[in-house]
């Protein structure tokens, strides 16, 4: 009776999607009178694309000028118009280093709308090995090819040691190919960098659990929010592994936090179906069904019901 979960159906907590942040990049800076240096409150800031796919988004800077963003592909170049009232555009295309915090202050002198050009700033424009090798290795990556990516991510962090986005990307290549090891050392680097890393308190939660250490586990687990998905990758972990015992507290966990978690009543059913409890796993699968009635384990679901009468 007893089922193997399909955890890659779900989006894992720290192996998600197919780029899993390996491309992300992080600018800020404030935007100032040209004439005064007094700041721009709420000056727009449009980000285009300019290589690769399209990407458009809009931000705006705060009331004293200052902004900050997350860019989900730092791999491409893009263009930045900076548009305030009164104020003429200031445009700049440049390709964002990965990895460290790109800061980016801007003078705005006032005009019509017409565009200024503004110089890129040499950090930007200079050639860096490691960035080169990160992003080689994001590519690979998301190309589904694991052991050329961690090759060139490794490449990445020797020639730069504190880039974090590099042991990030390392851990969760790693953990993907359960060397947990390998993942448990580059989460360390990472967090020794940003101690305050909540990937990589996933990762070693992961990490330790498939290992077999549940102190270590717990101890990262305390360092999480409240999260319903990793509660449950955890206790897939420990069904595959013939725990139901142990698996079964993370799952009612896992349903106090998001009561609409339709996977955690369909295995919490499942494994009351195994120890025979048949009010209780008639009851979970009741729930299940009536959240997904046409899920990817409704048939089953209905089968037990049957079962279980």
């Amino acid at each position: 009776m007893r089922k193997t979960l399909a955890l890659s159906v779900l989006a894992l907590m720290v192996v998600a999607g197919n780029a899993f942040a390996l491309g992300e990049a992080r600018i800020q800076g404030k935007i100032t009178d040209a004439a005064t240096h007094k700041p721009i409150p709420f000056a727009q800031i449009i980000v285009d694309a300019v290589t690769g796919h399209n990407v458009h988004n809009e931000y705006k800077a705060d009331k004293d000028g200052v902004y900050r963003f997350l860019i989900l592909d730092g791999t491409l170049s893009y263009k930045f118009t900076y548009k305030a009232a009164g104020y003429a555009n200031v445009e700049q295309t440049m390709k964002l280093t990965l990895g460290d915090i790109n800061t980016k202050d801007v003078t705005m002198a006032p005009g019509s709308g017409a565009t200024q050009a503004a110089a890129a700033t040499p950090e930007a424009a200079k050639a860096n090995p490691a960035v080169a090798a990160y992003n080689e290795g994001a590519e690979l990556a998301n190309a589904g090819k694991v052991p050329e990516a961690i090759a060139k991510l490794e490449e990445a962090v020797t020639a730069k040691p504190d880039l974090t986005a590099g042991y990030e990307a390392l851990a969760k290549l790693y953990l993907r190919n359960k060397n947990y090891d390998k993942a448990i050392d580059r989460a360390n680097k990472a967090l020794e960098i940003d101690s305050d890393n909540q990937d990589m308190f996933g990762v070693l939660t992961e990490a330790y659990t498939a290992k077999g250490d549940k102190a270590k586990a717990a101890e990262y687990r305390k360092k999480l929010p409240a999260d319903a998905a990793s509660m449950f990758n955890e206790a897939a972990h420990l069904i595959n592994s013939g725990k139901d015992a142990e698996a079964e507290p993370l799952l009612k966990s896992a349903i106090a936090t998001n009561d609409k978690f339709a996977p955690a009543y369909y295995e919490l059913g499942m494994l009351y179906v195994r120890t025979q409890k048949n009010a209780d796993a008639k009851t979970n699968l009741q729930k299940y069904l009536e959240l997904e009635p046409n899920g990817k384990d409704a048939a089953t679901a209905k089968e037990m019901l049957n079962y279980v009468k």
